[in-house]
This record gives C-alpha cells, sequence and structure tokens, in this order.
C-alpha cells in the first residue's frame, strides 16, 4: 500500500488523533528511508485537502474536524457551493459573504455552519484556500480618470480586478485583456492585477471568440520541441509501415462525416456474409506516428482533446497530422487500428478481430449525401454513388438492428436537435439553422458504440489496465427531484423508488415523443444524470446500459483513444510484462483524470462559443417576430423556443394583459382577470425585445 494510503486508513480510525510528523513515523512504523517520503505526502496533502494541518502542527482528515476540502463552484447570482473532494458528502452552500476571497474554481478548506431552517442542509465558510484556479482572468476594460479596473468575462468571477496605471499598458476603454492576478481579493477587497495581453476592442472581427478562447487557457501554438519533431514525420505512408498490418486495401471503404470536417478518424466497410454481416471499423492509427512521452505526446494530453469552436477548431494534433498522415483521406494509403466485427442475421455477435491495418478509402463521404441516397432516395446521387448504393442499404440494415438491440436493453435516446451557426467571412453570423440527426450520422453512431463495446470488454477480461468511459448510475436525490417534475407533467417512473434502472427512464423519454413538451423531458432527464468521464475502473455505462464501454474510435481528436491504441499495440507486441503493466496502471489513472478535467473545459468553450454567435445573430433581430413553443414554464416568466432551435425568456413583468400566477403542480401560468393559461408546448408568437451578448441572453415579448 502506497505510503499517503496508509495515512488516510490510519487518520480515518475512529481513535485517531490529530498527531504530528514525528508521532505519526512512529505509530506507522515508518523506516528511516521513508521518513523524506511521509513528509512530502504530508505536504502534498495538506496542498489537496486531503489532510488538514492545526495549529500545533497536526494532522488530521477534515471530516473528523468538522471541515470539508473541496472546489469552489461558483453561481452569477453570487453565491457558490463547495464539491467535496469526498464523493460520499453532499455539496456544501456557501454564501458570499462566506467566500473570503475565494474565487471559482479555486480549491478550498470550509467549516461547516448550522444551517437555518427550511436552508441548505449544508453550510459553509471557506477558512483556507489551499490552491488557486484563477491566475489570469479575461475581461474587458472599465476606465475612469482614477481608476482602471477589468470586469471578469466569466461572470462566476465575483470581483472586478483593479490595475494599477503603471500596469496598464495604455489600455482603452472597452478594449478586452488578459489580466494576470498580482494580489488575491480579501474579505472587503478586490483583487489586483495587470495587463499582459491586449486583445483588441470587443467588436472587431474575431475577438469575441478570442477572448473565449484565452478564458479557457485554450493553447493555440505548439511548442517549438513539437514542431520539430514533426520534421521527422512523413508525409505518405511508405512501404516499411506496413509489417505485421493486415491489408484491407480490397474492401470498400468510406468516410462519413460533415460537409467541413477535415480531421477523419473513422471508416468503415460492411460485407454480407453467409451468417449475416461483417463489418469493418478502421481507425486512424495515431499510435504508430505518437510515441509514449514524446514531445507530440505530452503536449496532446496537456490539450487533452480538441476544441470544436464556432469558428474554429483548437486541435489536439497538429493538422500535418490531424488534417494529414492521420487523417484517413480518400484514395491514399492510411494505417489503422480495425476492429473486424461478425454479426448474425440478429445482429448478434459471432466474433471479431482487433489488428492494426492498412486501408485506402474510396470515396469521402458527407452526412448530407449519405441522406440523400437512403432517405431521399435523390437519383442524381444514386447514379453518382451507385458501385456503394447496396453497402449503405446493408449499412442502414445493420444499424437499425444495433439501435433495436440497444433500446431493447434500456439505452436512452436523447432526441436533442442541436444548433449550427452559419457564419461569414469576418465571422459574423448570417443564420442559424437546426441540425438534426438523420440515418447517416445514426449509422455511424451505432457502429462507433459496437467497435466500442468490443475493445472495452475485450480488454475488461484480459484485466489489463486500461481506460474506460464510465456514466456511473444517477443521484437518488436528483431521480427523486425528477420523479416529483415529470409526476407534474403526467409522467411516471417506474420501479424502486431507491434504484432507477435506464429502461425506466427510457420508457419516459419513449411516451414523450412527438408531444409538444418532448424537449423538455428529454431535457430534465439529461440533467438529472451524472456526467460521463474517462475512468481505470470498469464501472459500466448507464445512458447506454452497457456494462462494457470506452472510447476508441477518435484518436486523432481525443486523447484517450490515442492511449488506448498504444496498450492494443502493445499487447499484440507481447510487451505487456508485470512491470509494464504496474507502470500503466499508473499511466491510465492520470490520463482518465486530466482527460476528463480537459473535456469539461471543451465543453464549455464550445457551448459558450456557440451562445455568443447565437445571441449576437439575434442582437440584429430586435422587433422581428417569430412562432414559438413554450419550452418551460416558471414563477418568473415562460422560457420559449424557436422553430431553430433558440431558446429565450418571456418575463412574466412583460406579460401586460394580466396577473398571471404561478402552478408549480401543472406547471402554468394563469392570468388572474383573464383566466389565460400558459403552458409547456403551447405555440405563442413572440417578438425579439432585447438581448445581452455579454450574458447570452435573450429576452422576447408576446407579439399578440
Amino acid at each position: 500500500m502506497a505510503l499517503n494510503e496508509r495515512l488516510i486508513e490510519f487518520m480515518n480510525k475512529e481513535a485517531y488523533k490529530p498527531m504530528t510528523p514525528e508521532e505519526l513515523i512512529s505509530a506507522l512504523n515508518v523506516d528511516k528511508s521513508e521518513i523524506d517520503q511521509l513528509i512530502k505526502a504530508l505536504d502534498y496533502m495538506e496542498k489537496n485537502g486531503l489532510v488538514v494541518k492545526n495549529r500545533r502542527g497536526r494532522y488530521g482528515v477534515p471530516e473528523k474536524m468538522n471541515l470539508v476540502a473541496g472546489k469552489v463552484e461558483a453561481h452569477p447570482a453570487g453565491y457558490a457551493f463547495l464539491i467535496p473532494n469526498n464523493p460520499e458528502i453532499e455539496d456544501v452552500y456557501i454564501a458570499r459573504e462566506d467566500m473570503n476571497g475565494a474565487m471559482h474554481g479555486d480549491i478550498v478548506l470550509a467549516r461547516l455552519k448550522i444551517a437555518p431552517k427550511g436552508a441548505h442542509k449544508k453550510q459553509g465558510e471557506v477558512i483556507r484556500i489551499l490552491k488557486r484556479a484563477n491566475n489570469k482572468i479575461v475581461g474587458t476594460v472599465e476606465r475612469g480618470k482614477n481608476f482602471i479596473f477589468v470586469v471578469p468575462d466569466d461572470k462566476r468571477i465575483f470581483y472586478d480586478v483593479f490595475i494599477p496605471k503603471n500596469k496598464a499598458r495604455g489600455v482603452k476603454n472597452r478594449q478586452k485583456v488578459v489580466v494576470k492576478i498580482t494580489e488575491w481579493p480579501e474579505r472587503h477587497r478586490n483583487p489586483t492585477g495587470e495587463i499582459i495581453e491586449v486583445l483588441g476592442y470587443q467588436d472587431e472581427p474575431g475577438v469575441d471568440v478570442l477572448s473565449i478562447i484565452k478564458k479557457y487557457d485554450l493553447p493555440l501554438d505548439f511548442p517549438p520541441k513539437v514542431v520539430k519533431q514533426l520534421a521527422e514525420i512523413p508525409d505518405k505512408v511508405r512501404e516499411e509501415d506496413l509489417a505485421k498490418r493486415e491489408d484491407f486495401r480490397h474492401l470498400k471503404i468510406v468516410t462519413i462525416d460533415n460537409e467541413d470536417a477535415k480531421d477523419l478518424d473513422d471508416a468503415i466497410s460492411i460485407e454480407k456474409t453467409e451468417d449475416g454481416y461483417r463489418l469493418g471499423v478502421h481507425i486512424a492509427d495515431v499510435s504508430y506516428y505518437v510515441k509514449e512521452r514524446s514531445p507530440l505526446d505530452k503536449e496532446a494530453l496537456r490539450r487533452g482533446c480538441s476544441v470544436y469552436l464556432v469558428d474554429r477548431v483548437v486541435p489536439m494534433l497538429p493538422p500535418k497530422l490531424s488534417n494529414g498522415i492521420c487523417s484517413l483521406n480518400p484514395s491514399v494509403d492510411r494505417l489503422t487500428m480495425s476492429v473486424v466485427i461478425d454479426f448474425d442475421k440478429n445482429a448478434e455477435i459471432l466474433s471479431y478481430t482487433i489488428t492494426p491495418g492498412i486501408i485506402k478509402t474510396c470515396e469521402r463521404m458527407t452526412y448530407t449525401q449519405v441522406n440523400k441516397i437512403l432517405e431521399d432516395e435523390d437519383p442524381e446521387f444514386i447514379k453518382r454513388f451507385d458501385y456503394l448504393v447496396e453497402d449503405f442499404i446493408l449499412m442502414k440494415e445493420l444499424a437499425g438492428k444495433l439501435t433495436a438491440k440497444r433500446f431493447a436493453r434500456g439505452s436512452l435516446d436523447f432526441d436533442l436537435d442541436e444548433a449550427k451557426v452559419i457564419l461569414d467571412e469576418n465571422g459574423k453570423p448570417i443564420d442559424v439553422a437546426k441540425e438534426e440527426r438523420r440515418i447517416a450520422s445514426r449509422i455511424i453512431e451505432e457502429f462507433m458504440i459496437a467497435a466500442n463495446e468490443v475493445v472495452a470488454e475485450h480488454m475488461f477480461w484480459l484485466k489489463t489496465p486500461f481506460i474506460y468511459r464510465v456514466h456511473e448510475t444517477p443521484d437518488e436525490e436528483k431521480i427523486e427531484s425528477l420523479r416529483e417534475f415529470l409526476y407534474n407533467l403526467g409522467y411516471t417512473i417506474k420501479g424502486n423508488s431507491n434504484i432507477v434502472k435506464p429502461k425506466s427512464l427510457q420508457q419516459v423519454l419513449e411516451k414523450a415523443k412527438g408531444k409538444p413538451e418532448e424537449r423538455l423531458v428529454n431535457t430534465m432527464v439529461l440533467r438529472s444524470l451524472k456526467r460521463a468521464r474517462y475512468s481505470e475502473i470498469n464501472l459500466g455505462h448507464f445512458g447506454l446500459a452497457s456494462p462494457y464501454y470506452t472510447h476508441f474510435t477518435a484518436p486523432i481528436r481525443r486523447y484517450p483513444d490515442l492511449e488506448i491504441h498504444r496498450i492494443l499495440r502493445e499487447l499484440q507486441e507481447n510487451k505487456l510484462d508485470l512491470k509494464r503493466q504496474e507502470k500503466l496502471s499508473k499511466t491510465v489513472e492520470k490520463v482518465a483524470k486530466i482527460s476528463s478535467e480537459r473535456e469539461r473545459i471543451a465543453d464549455e468553450a464550445e457551448r459558450e462559443s456557440v451562445d455568443l454567435k447565437i445571441a449576437e445573430y439575434m442582437s440584429t433581430r430586435i422587433g422581428n417576430v417569430y412562432e414559438a413553443i413554450i419550452s418551460g414554464v416558471t414563477p418568473f416568466g415562460i422560457f420559449v423556443e424557436l422553430d431553430n432551435t433558440i431558446e429565450g425568456l418571456v418575463h412574466v413583468s412583460n406579460i401586460e394583459d394580466d396577473y398571471y400566477n404561478f402552478n408549480e403542480k401543472n406547471m402554468t401560468l394563469r392570468g388572474e382577470r383573464t383566466g389565460r393559461v400558459f403552458k409547456i408546448g403551447d405555440i405563442v408568437k413572440v417578438k425579439v425585445y432585447k438581448v445581452n451578448i455579454a450574458e447570452r441572453q435573450i429576452d422576447f415579448v408576446l407579439a399578440e
């Protein structure tokens, strides 16, 4: 057992009282050679809130000292929650006056307080800041005669940053800047900082998205060491690269992606067999070019994943790899890690192989083209791709059976259309379209799920260090809240009140299909679930109702997939001896943690860039009238959604024909005098009233 684990186990004993390092050394019979290691372990654990050092220099675990350590998740309204390091402890509410200089993202130690009757169950006050999260802040300059402040873009940071004039670099009012914090905030004092980068005026082309990039600290340029390594990587597949690879170049292999995709990391092939189907899922063999612990590998792990912003991609790998030698471009040889699965006629797996391969795709298909063939039966596209039409029909057939099988076991399918923002050459939004999930995207989705499950189960039974994509069972409290909410809409979640199965939630989603409240039901069920993450331990995937799942199919844009390819290769080359497995165990734990964190950051940045452009788009349409559906009803107004998925609020104060009361049971607003009722699913005409681009907020009024 590692020294830090021994310390935690010892300190968690019921009879334990806080001890000095010397007393711990004696109590644990620590060898002289391990004393320095113990001191370092205590120091590390204290900095990360795993143990607490009191004023007498004695160490104990926070939970036994009425303390909680964790991460601050602030809310723009001015309060925060402490997300404890210990997942068994519930979140702690922290009022603004109890933040004591802590900021969003900080790792802190909080003392628990007695909560007033009817308030949040657990409340706390920050007593120590263990680790700061915001060394740099992006914001807008507000310059007066005698002061300069920067207002943070992230509204979860409550403090404006004071800038001394000699640290202002001549910034102008309303410019976007990056600030380095030089003095942290205290109870009644704002933080102080210096301007380290001027991004430009907020209405200049590209500055808005650049501000998001800087806010999330997304790396734009690759380090010199990486650029140097790129020179050693070939532009073409060479003869020497083909050793110990299965040759799939005789097959009709295609990629199917969006029109604007450049990093093509998955390709598929299909054959009709006597027993059923043979599916080939061919994934770019990035690990062949990105060697472990090389500059490229270290930078890829630091980035964790590619980030797809509204107007650009911040790639995990340099374009020479992501768009070049690793991308499965048409009519050129490419190296792959391929999964070939034989299914019977009912889509049950008969056998599979996982092998390094060589492919040459015959077409770079788009979702639109495949939809034209399979759904629209467009004669022009059928003629153009006549030699592939039978394959596409076979793919549709197999994908349909895989979907039916997945649904039969209880897999959840959230039918939420997403918004695609169309920009002009200056980055200005000119349209917002609805991206619908049609047959082509569903085919790819099903085939990737099949490959991911095969690889995950294969590795699970080999008991080799691995990275799983896990989605844990939802919290009881969240499911109970969901039960209440759905009950008011006329839905019930079947089964035990303490345990929810995916099948029970799937039945709710199916019942809501085609109904006015469908999107709301989908959204609320989704919010009740935990976030999927990466883990070195297989915990299953609740949303897919799958006991084994991983991410194997996108190594150009996700680091865990790249690490998994590397493990598969070593396994096939018989390099996974006991010593290597011990080292890998630590590696996969680290990769899972970093990748989960980077994915969260990427998701936030991507969502914010889309919301920003949607708000900008609507800001030029003040006064425009649209037909909308009521997607939510609250005491303060009704949320409406336009056909292109844009959402906004009609505030109750702007519904001027009556005084409206909220009925929580029926989720309605009813007028006292007129008896008029607003409920979820109603169609209303709305007019764009006000848009706050900085807050990404769109306000409507009723157009009647």
